[in-house]
């Protein structure tokens, strides 16, 4: 029987919104989480845009795989369709991702930064990183709290990114328990 996967390594990971058979830490070759996208529509708006990750070229990246019913398949591609494809800075790809807990090898559908996209935003300085995190606010919140949620997660996973944690410190970010919670 085919099995159907969805690759998620930002907001997907903690806020999927889809309804799903099971979850899987996973990672996948090729690909870094990277916070090198403009956001104009869910994190910011074009004349102050936040940021929000992709997966860019080169590395690896760990993040969560989702399988979903084949059944429930077509409404999930259409839901994530609608959330990730907004201004199309994504290219939809299916990829193969190992997942951590079986290694076991499956393909996935993740969303893949398009480099030629007037959003993408390429590797920023530290800066720059935190100008935008910090004014950014669109229709699914303040870019701060799409940051943290991620960071918490990835923490939570044992997943260490140093670009992200060089941000949180530089942010004034506290763990979770010394915070209000964050959505």
């Amino acid at each position: 029987m085919k099995q159907f996967w969805i690759f998620g390594y930002g907001s997907l990971m903690w806020r999927p919104g889809f309804e799903f058979l099971r979850s899987e830490p996973a990672r996948v070759y090729g690909y870094h989480r990277s916070l090198c996208i403009y956001s104009y529509v869910h994190r910011g708006s074009p004349e102050e845009p936040g940021l929000v990750m992709g997966l860019d070229r080169g590395g690896s990246c760990h993040g969560m795989a989702f399988e979903v019913l084949p059944e429930r398949w077509d409404e999930t591609i259409s839901y994530l369709r609608a959330r990730e494809q907004v201004t199309s800075v994504y290219v939809e790809k299916s990829k193969t991702i190992r997942l951590i807990e079986s290694g076991q090898a499956v393909e996935a559908v993740t969303y893949v930064v398009d480099r030629a996209h007037r959003q993408y935003a390429g590797v920023l300085d530290e800066e720059a990183l935190e100008r935008h995190v910090r004014q950014g606010r669109g229709v699914s919140g303040a870019c701060l709290d799409y940051v943290l949620n991620t960071l918490d997660h990835l923490r939570e996973m044992n997943i260490h990114d140093p670009t992200l944690e060089r941000l949180a410190r530089r942010l004034g970010f506290r763990p979770r328990a010394a915070r209000a919670e964050r959505v």
